[in-house]
């Protein structure tokens, strides 16, 4: 490489093997591109086009410029919506909606050129229908399913951790996971860390390029009757699976640094590129999504920290010694990635202690809880993604996660987190559970004969009467300029609202009996004291005296930094 050029390289983007695979039967395609092909030519059968129209000029090139006022037009080819994905699918038209959901949730977030992001995005819960998915981006998104997670390493001693974990679930198997048990005894090396995982995506991509591309391609005009090749825009569908970084730059889309497209003339369509061609360019430039390749081209075999090294420290759990030792992990740790583009936050190990993260501690729009028993976790910050896995015995609060509501609990950002990642307080579906079928195949561990025919089990509808608010602690609330939540800002159901109202008309009934009690001073110490015998009582025995005690402590440690 010259001083001159600049590298460039393709990072696999995780979201869609990490948040994207959905454990439906039907979404299993053992024989790959064969069926897919099939059902690529039944979503067009059943797509459409939707048009968009703005006031403001879009620098995109499809977009058609009308003598209607200004306006601009722009259409979006080749969409399904739920009832198409339905019959091409054989899926009911709730599986069919998730779908499209799970999809919006892991495209990326730039479009075409460096344009607009795709509509499906950022489109409301009522509009999802309307707007539809893109057929290309679908037909990427169901190959995916395929995809087999990363599996523990074997111990050498299993009988010693063969504890059952988790119990049989819908997810069952999406995240290879130990127990916190098992990852005491059996130590952290056997787990796959997510460099690991990140290049077992890295090795699929590469064995199955070829027909991913074949989804993409269509054939040559040419004399070359059986050469494939790819248009520009359906090359940009690959930004699903892949992002650009090149040094010294922001990300640009694929079409703009391919350099079969690069040049291309803005005002005629782009000459489709034999798929070939494409293979080798991609294979030669592709790497793992948090590798960085541009540090050992620079010199970083020589023992400098590269960008995507992990940053590894303390977490924010209790280091007192009195009640708060942990076992294999005492304090548990975070692990954040200092890339702009490759953030992600790990909370791992916590092990009978208690944590508080709040956005000044935490980087990036992902998080991921892992292997924490006996804990409290408390995480109060906006995320796109979200993972909670292998914790037993554990309470854990998240904030604001991308499209995930609703909350039966507040704090004082939790409305501006809600807006950060769009979560839209008028969707409630919260007591309308969607079993997703059997326990899912993604997992390459052998189940059990028999279990990959176990149906899910759905969630059940609390009672109104055992349902309660959960009270987030107020020692780390900070003075904010914006404006505060005050209460859940998600409406109760009627029945939950009016036993909410009930509890608390009986808790003031209470505290209205005592403050009325006639009672000489002596008695009303006697009284107070029981009360808070009793209520001590509670803590040691719920366990919570600990969160306390560790809560506490955090806050004391911040202000001594402070």
């Amino acid at each position: 490489m010259t001083e001159n050029e600049v590298p460039l390289f393709l990072h696999l983007r995780r979201e869609p093997f990490e948040y994207g695979l959905l454990p439906l039967p039907n979404l299993m395609f053992t024989d790959g591109t064969a069926t897919l092909k099939g059902v690529r030519e039944k979503l067009l059968q059943n797509s459409f086009t939707y048009t968009v129209n703005n006031n403001n000029h879009s620098s995109n090139n499809d977009d058609n410029n009308n003598d209607n006022g200004g306006e601009v037009s722009r259409s979006f080819s080749m969409r399904v919506n739920a009832t198409g994905i339905a019959e091409s699918l054989q899926l009911s038209e709730d599986h069919a909606r998730v779908v499209i959901d799970t999809l919006a949730s892991v495209l990326p977030e730039h479009g075409q050129g460096g344009g607009a992001a795709d509509p499906l995005i950022h489109a409301s819960y009522v509009d999802v229908d309307s707007i539809g998915a893109d057929v290309s981006d679908l037909i990427l998104f169901l190959f995916i399913q395929t995809y087999k997670k990363l599996v523990p390493r074997t111990h050498k001693d299993a009988a010693s951790v063969a504890d059952v974990w988790p119990s049989t679930s819908a997810f069952d198997g999406i995240f290879a996971t130990l127990s916190p048990l098992q990852l005491m005894r059996s130590g952290r090396r056997f787990m796959p860390s997510q460099a690991d995982e990140e290049a077992h995506q890295l090795s699929y991509v590469q064995k199955h390029l070829p027909n991913i591309l074949g989804l993409l391609a269509e054939p040559s005009d040419n004399e070359s009757a059986d050469m494939q090749v790819l248009s520009s825009e359906s090359f940009e569908h690959l930004g699903l699976l892949f992002h650009v970084r090149e040094r010294g730059t922001e990300d640009r889309s694929l079409s703009q640094v391919a350099p079969f497209f690069a040049n291309s003339d803005p005002d005629m369509p782009a000459v489709p590129v034999p798929v070939p061609q494409v293979l080798d360019w991609i294979l030669e430039h592709i790497c793992a999504a948090s590798d960085n390749p541009l540090e050992k081209v620079l010199g970083g075999e020589n023992g400098s920290p590269t960008v995507g090294d992990l940053d590894i420290t303390k977490n924010d759990s209790c280091g007192s010694s009195s009640g708060c030792q942990s076992g294999a992990f005492p304090n548990g740790y975070n692990q954040q990635q200092k890339d702009a583009h490759l953030k992600l936050t790990f909370v791992e190990g916590v092990n009978k202690a208690s944590v508080m993260k709040q956005p000044s501690n935490i980087e990036g729009s992902s998080v991921k809880v892992l292997n924490c028993h006996d804990s409290v976790i408390y995480i109060l910050a906006p995320f796109n993604y979200a993972t909670v896995n292998g914790c037993s015995d554990a309470t854990i609060l998240l904030g604001a996660v991308g499209k995930v509501a609703p909350y039966n609990t507040f704090y004082p950002d939790l409305e501006m987190h809600l807006a950060q990642v769009g979560v839209d307080r008028a969707v409630n579906l919260w007591d309308k559970p969607l079993a997703l079928g059997m326990v899912d195949p993604h997992d390459s561990l052998s189940h059990p004969a028999g279990v990959s025919d176990v149906q899910a089990e759905s969630a059940t509808v609390l009672h109104p009467d055992q349902f309660l608010s959960f009270v987030i602690p107020k020692w780390f609330e900070v003075e904010s300029k914006f404006q505060q939540t005050k209460d859940n800002p998600f409406i109760l159901p009627n029945p939950y609202m009016a036993a909410q109202q009930q509890k608390y008309n009986s808790l003031e009934d209470t505290r209205g009996s005592l403050r009325n009690t006639q009672l000489d001073d002596s008695k009303k110490r006697e009284l107070a004291s029981a009360i808070h015998g009793h209520f001590k009582d509670w803590l040691y025995a719920s366990g919570n005296i600990r969160q306390l005690y560790c809560l506490q402590s955090t806050e004391l440690d911040s202000r001594e930094i402070d």
